[in-house]
């Protein structure tokens, strides 16, 4: 059963602050390149490249959304 959540936020004045940051970003896409090549992730790599790129689709609903409001809110 799946339930909704209202959650409010303060709006940041830069969408682009909704990613993750360089250095996690950096290690997701060394993790995911590894496995690109072949290379067998340990159960705990796996798990955090699977935390990693649960986040990150979490920030870029984020910003879609936010986007979405921001436009909706400017004046014709």
């Amino acid at each position: 059963m799946s339930q909704q959540v209202l959650v409010e936020i303060e709006m940041p004045e830069s969408l682009h602050r909704f990613k993750l940051p360089a250095a996690l970003n950096e290690r997701l896409q060394n993790l995911l390149d590894r496995q690109d090549r072949g290379e067998a992730l340990t159960e705990s790599e796996r798990k955090e490249a699977e935390g990693l790129v649960e986040l990150a689709e979490l920030l870029s609903l984020l910003r879609l959304r936010a986007q979405r409001v921001w436009l909706e809110e400017q004046p014709a």
